[in-house]
């Protein structure tokens, strides 16, 4: 394992560009982290972004404690690798519905009706973009 005090790395940039869930978690005082699969982009910047709805639980913990984790690993059959991001997350009111079409496209096939109707069904309510600034990265690869 190794840590890097704030950035991702070409090699994290590269293997967290493919469709692999990520397990997010909040802050939440004394309860235990409660994560959750999401679906994530990292950006050029080195930021990681998700769209989730504005009245959701994770937006809410936020609002009041803004560190969050994600640990993103490889999926079975492949060699072990995972990266975890911490860091600071700010609530941003523009951008979720774009991020939202490009992240189905990478984790669905919208040539199916059924995922196509589901797209539409996210992009009809309002969501927001939560964006992950870095604080520590740690890595694991076998």
């Amino acid at each position: 394992m190794s840590n890097d005090a704030s950035s991702l790395t070409a090699q994290d940039l590269e293997f967290l560009r493919r469709p692999l869930h990520g397990f997010l978690s909040v802050a939440e005082g004394p309860v235990p982290p409660q994560p959750r699969p999401v679906w994530f982009e990292a950006t050029a910047e080195g930021t990681i972004q998700l769209f989730t709805a504005p009245d959701s639980l994770k937006v809410r913990r936020l609002r009041r404690d803004p560190r969050a984790s994600i640990v993103v690993a490889a999926p079975v059959g492949e060699r072990e690798r995972w990266v975890s991001v911490t860091g600071r997350v700010s609530v941003e009111s523009d951008g979720a519905h774009e991020l939202c079409a490009r992240l189905a496209a990478r984790y669905w096939d919208l040539d199916d009706p059924a995922r196509a109707d589901d797209l539409a069904g996210i992009l009809a309510t309002e969501q927001i973009r939560l964006v992950i600034h870095p604080e520590t990265v740690s890595r694991f690869t076998f």
